[in-house]
C-alpha cells in the first residue's frame, strides 16, 4: 500500500523533491487518485469472487472448520478431563470411557433404526406403488425388484431375527404376488377357451369377455408378467391340463381321428383367433409305425407353441414341463404297449415303430419341447427295450395263465374226471407213481414252456421267462393253500392231493436245473437256479401230512376215549360203549385207508399208517392192561372186542406188507411178522388177545420164555394183568414170586 501512495506523489510532484511538503491542492488530488484506485479493486474483488463463488465457499467452509476443532477438541478434552483434577482415582476414567461407549452405541443404534425405518418407508412406497399400478406387466416387474429384499434379504435362511415389519412387509408381497399370480392366471384361461364337449380349443389374442368384470390384458402380456413373477408353471396349469383331457387324450386314444388348425383375423392383432379342432374322422386309419399319430400330436403342439407360447422357447418349455409326462405315459399305454409283438419272430417288424418314434422325439428336440440331451427320450428307451416288453408280457401272460389254472380248478372231485389216469405220474427220484391234481400236471406244462422258450431267446428274455417259471410255482404254493384252507384242518381226500401236488412238484423243480440248464444263455447259466424252491415244496409237503395225521390221531384217541377204558365190559351198557369205540377206530382207520391208498406215494401211504396205527393199538392195549379186576366173562368180552378189530382191519394190515395189493394174499404168518416189526404195538394187542384166553402157568412160561418181553411188556403189566384175572392163590403167588424175581 505504502508503495502504491509513494507511486502516485512521484507523478504528481515530478519535478519537485520528493522530500518538499506537499501543497492542498495536492493532498486533494492525491485523495481523488487513491478513491478511484480503491474503487477498481473492490470493482476486481467482486468479479473474482462472483466468477469463483463456490470454491470461496468451500474454502471458507473449510477454514470455519479447522477453526472451530481446536476449540470443540479443546472444550471437550477440558471436560473429559475435569475429573481428574479433583481426583487421581483412575476408575473415574474408566466410568467416563464406559459411558463414553454406551453413547456411541445407543447413536449407532439410531442410526441403524433411522435406516431401518427408510427402508421400510421406502419398500413400502414401492409396494404401494406396485399394488397401485393398473398394468399387471408393471406391477409384476416392480414384485420381482422387491423380491430379494423381502424373501430373505440377508441369504441366511432364517427369519426369527428380523423386524417384525419385514415380516409385515413380506406377507403384503407374497399376497400381491397370489393375487397376481390369480388374476394372471384365469386372464390366461379366458384367452384359452376349451369346448365343454371337448375336442376343440379357440385361442385369443386377448381375453374376449372378463368373468370378473375387470378388464383384461392380452396373453401375451399376462405371460410375460407371469414368468417376471416365476409362476408360469401357476399360470399355464389348467391350460395344460385341459389340453391333455379335451384334445390330447381323444387324439391319441381314438384312431379315426384328424387335426385341423384355422386362424380368424378380424381388425386389429388383439383381436385374432385360432382354432385347433380335434374331429372324427369316416376313414379308419391303422397305427401301423405310429407315424400318423405322431403327425397328429406334433400338429397340436405346433399350435401351442404358435399362437399359446407365441414362439417363447421358455413359455413351451414350461407348457412341456406340464404335459410332456403325461403324454409320453397316454402314448405308451395306447399305442407303444400295444404295438409289441406276441411273437419272438416279430420282433424284426417293430424296428418301424423304434424309427418313427426316434424321428417323433427328434423334431420335438428341434421344437425345444423336450430337452436336447436324451434324458425326457421315454418313448424312445421304451422301444429300445421292445425285448424287455414282450419278455414282460409273456411273463404276464404265463402269470394269468397259471392263477387261472390254480383258481378255477376243482379240488372237490378230482377222481371224477373221466381222464384221471392222466393225473396220475410217475415220480422224478423214486420208483413210484402218485395222484396229482389236474391243476398241478397243467402248472409244470406251463413251466417247461416257459423254459423251453427261454432256451430259444436271448439273455434278456430268457431272464424273464426263467422269473415267470419261478413265480408260476410260487403262485401254487400262494394260492392253494389259502383257497383250500378248510380241506386242510380236515381228514380230506384233498388235502392228500394237495400233499401229492407238494410232492410231485417239489421233485420236479430238482430235475429243471438238469433238464434246461446246459441249453439256457450263457448269461444265465449260473444266475437262474430252482433247486432254492425243492425245500420249500418238500416242507409244504411234510407239513399237510403231518396236519392229517394229527387230526387222525386226535377222532382216533376221541373215539376210544368214548370206551371209559374199557372196564366193566360185562355189563351191557358198558359193553355196548366199548364196541362201538372199536367200531368208530375201525371206520376211522379203514376211512383213512381208503382215501390214502388211492392216491399218496405206496412208501408215504405205509409210513403215514404205521404212524397212525402204533398209537392206537398202544392206547387201547394200555386201557385194558389197566384193568385192575376182570371178571371170566369180561375176559371174553375184551378178547372179542380185539378179534373184532383185528378182523376188520384185515383189509388195512395187507395194504401195509409187500405184495398186499394181492387179491389172493391172506393174513399169514408172514404178513404178521411184517406188521409187528412196522408196528410194534400192534405185536403186544395181538398178544394181549391170546393172554386173555390163556392159563395162569402158560402165562408164566410165556413170560419164561421171553416172548411176552418181545412182544413188549413189562414185568409189572404182567403181574398187574394176572392179578386182575385169577384169583388169589398159592399158585398166583408162586407164579407171581417168580416173574418178580426173574424181571426183563
Amino acid at each position: 500500500m505504502a508503495d502504491d501512495v509513494r507511486e502516485l506523489l512521484l507523478s504528481i510532484t515530478a519535478d519537485a523533491d520528493p522530500s518538499t511538503p506537499l501543497s492542498a491542492p495536492d493532498l486533494h488530488l492525491l485523495i481523488d487518485r487513491l478513491r478511484l484506485r480503491s474503487d477498481r479493486l473492490h470493482a476486481s474483488a467482486l468479479s473474482f469472487a462472483s466468477s469463483n463463488r463456490e470454491p470461496l465457499a468451500s474454502a471458507l467452509l473449510r477454514a470455519a472448520g479447522s477453526a472451530a476443532s481446536p476449540a470443540s477438541l479443546e472444550a471437550a478434552l477440558e471436560s473429559a478431563l475435569s475429573p481428574l483434577s479433583s481426583s487421581l482415582d483412575l476408575s473415574d476414567l474408566r466410568s467416563l470411557s464406559d459411558r463414553l461407549l454406551a453413547a456411541r452405541r445407543k447413536l449407532r443404534e439410531r442410526q441403524e433404526h433411522l435406516a431401518a425405518a427408510s427402508s421400510v418407508a421406502s419398500l413400502s412406497a414401492r409396494l404401494r406403488a406396485a399394488r397401485a399400478s393398473a398394468n399387471p406387466l408393471d406391477a409384476a416387474i416392480a414384485a420381482a425388484e422387491l423380491k430379494p429384499l423381502l424373501v430373505d434379504p440377508q441369504g441366511s435362511g432364517s427369519e426369527g431375527d428380523e423386524p417384525v415389519v419385514f415380516g409385515l412387509l413380506r406377507g403384503e408381497w407374497e399376497q400381491l404376488v397370489d393375487e397376481l399370480q390369480v388374476g394372471l392366471a384365469k386372464n390366461v384361461e379366458e384367452c384359452v377357451e376349451f369346448a365343454p364337449e371337448g375336442g376343440k380349443v379357440v385361442v385369443s389374442a386377448g381375453p374376449r369377455g372378463s368373468s370378473s368384470g375387470t378388464r383384461g390384458v392380452e396373453l401375451r402380456v399376462a405371460l410375460q408378467a407371469l414368468e417376471i413373477i416365476d409362476s408360469l408353471d401357476y399360470g399355464m396349469a389348467k391350460v395344460a391340463h385341459l389340453m391333455i383331457k379335451q384334445i390330447l387324450i381323444p387324439a391319441i386314444s381314438n384312431i379315426s381321428v384328424t387335426v385341423s388348425v384355422s386362424v380368424l383375423e378380424k381388425s386389429g392383432s388383439t383381436s385374432s383367433v385360432s382354432v385347433l379342432i380335434i374331429a372324427p374322422s369316416e376313414e379308419l386309419q391303422g397305427y401301423k409305425d405310429g407315424s400318423e399319430l405322431y403327425s397328429r400330436i406334433i400338429e397340436v403342439i405346433k399350435f401351442v407353441r404358435k399362437f399359446i407360447c407365441m414362439e417363447n422357447i421358455t413359455w413351451m418349455q414350461s407348457f412341456a414341463k406340464l404335459t410332456w409326462s403325461r403324454i409320453s405315459d397316454l402314448l405308451i399305454t395306447h399305442f407303444l404297449s400295444k404295438a409289441v409283438p406276441n411273437e419272438a419272430s416279430k420282433l424284426i417288424e417293430f424296428q418301424d415303430v423304434v424309427r418313427s418314434t426316434s424321428e417323433f422325439e427328434n423334431t420335438l428336440r428341434s421344437m425345444m419341447f423336450i430337452s436336447p440331451d436324451r434324458k425326457d427320450g421315454k418313448l424312445t428307451h421304451f422301444v429300445n427295450d421292445v425285448e424287455i416288453h414282450f419278455a414282460v408280457r409273456k411273463r404276464n401272460e404265463i402269470l394269468v395263465k397259471a392263477r387261472d389254472i390254480l383258481v378255477q380248478y376243482d379240488y372237490e372231485n378230482p377222481l371224477a374226471s373221466d381222464d384221471q389216469g392222466d393225473s396220475v405220474v410217475d415220480l422224478l427220484f423214486q420208483r413210484e407213481k402218485c395222484f396229482i391234481s389236474k391243476s398241478a400236471l397243467q402248472l409244470m406244462k406251463l413251466v417247461h414252456g416257459a423254459l423251453k422258450d427261454a432256451c430259444l431267446s436271448s439273455t434278456r428274455v430268457a431272464k424273464e421267462f426263467c422269473y415267470a417259471a419261478r413265480d408260476a410255482l410260487l403262485l401254487y404254493k400262494a394260492i392253494v393253500p389259502v383257497q383250500l384252507e378248510k380241506q386242510l384242518n380236515s381228514v380230506s381226500q384233498v388235502a392228500a392231493i394237495i400233499h401229492n401236488d407238494f410232492y410231485h412238484l417239489s421233485q420236479e423243480i430238482l430235475g429243471l436245473a438238469f433238464e434246461y440248464r446246459a441249453d439256457f444263455p450263457s448269461g444265465l447259466q449260473k444266475l437262474v437256479v430252482f433247486v432254492d424252491l425243492a425245500p420249500i415244496f418238500s416242507q409244504m409237503a411234510d407239513g399237510v401230512l403231518r396236519r392229517q395225521i394229527q387230526l387222525t390221531t386226535a377222532n382216533l384217541s376221541e373215539a376210544i376215549d368214548g370206551a371209559d377204558g374199557f372196564q366193566n365190559t360185562h355189563q351191557s351198557q358198558h359193553y355196548e360203549s366199548a364196541r362201538f369205540s372199536i367200531e368208530q377206530v375201525v371206520f376211522i382207520l379203514e376211512k383213512i385207508h381208503i382215501m390214502w391208498e388211492l392216491i399218496l406215494p405206496r412208501s408215504i401211504y405205509r409210513r403215514s399208517m404205521f404212524h397212525v396205527l402204533g398209537p392206537v393199538f398202544s392206547r387201547i392195549t394200555k386201557n385194558m392192561l389197566l384193568i385192575d379186576d376182570m371178571a371170566a366173562e369180561e375176559t371174553l368180552q375184551l378178547q372179542g372186542l380185539t378179534h373184532l378189530a383185528l378182523e376188520n382191519l384185515s383189509s388195512l394190515f395187507l395194504s401195509l406188507v409187500e405184495n398186499g395189493d394181492d387179491d389172493d394174499k391172506f393174513l399169514d404168518h408172514h404178513t404178521w411178522v411184517q406188521l409187528d416189526e412196522s408196528v410194534p404195538s400192534l405185536k403186544k394187542f395181538r398178544k394181549l388177545a391170546e393172554l386173555l384166553d390163556m392159563s395162569l402157568k402158560s402165562i408164566t412160561a410165556a413170560w419164561e420164555s421171553g416172548e411176552l418181553v418181545n412182544c413188549g411188556f413189562t414185568s409189572s403189566e404182567v403181574r398187574n394183568f394176572i392179578k386182575a384175572i385169577f384169583a388169589d392163590s398159592p399158585l398166583r403167588k408162586e407164579c407171581l414170586g417168580w416173574i418178580a424175581m426173574n424181571p426183563a
